[in-house]
């Protein structure tokens, strides 16, 4: 399973989402799960991969969270809906959740 996490340097959420997704691997005991990293740079790069904002975290090539925003490609901070309210990067158990797809 490739994880890749979608960030750029500005927004400090994607640390946050990075945190998050490495206690969810631990807990899932995905030892077969790679983590990629990809800074978006520019405003066009972002529209040309679909990025929807840091941090955007793909499973496989595939957002699990493609319903919690808004479909616009931009180069800003994501937030995502948790039972706890917005956040800006989702849950532990969320993360678990999609991994286990």
């Amino acid at each position: 399973m490739e994880v890749t996490l979608q960030y750029f340097d500005s927004c400090p959420n994607w640390r946050v989402a990075e945190e998050r997704l490495r206690q969810a691997v631990e807990r899932v005991g995905a030892r077969h799960v790679s983590l990629c990293y990809e800074r978006v740079e520019t405003a066009e790069q972002a529209a040309r991969i679909g990025f929807l904002g840091s941090p955007t975290i793909l499973i496989d090539g595939r957002d699990p969270f493609d319903g919690a925003t808004e479909p616009v490609a931009a180069l800003s901070c994501r937030v995502y809906r948790t039972d706890a309210g917005q956040q800006n990067a989702p849950t532990v158990e969320q993360l678990i959740t999609a991994l286990r797809g």
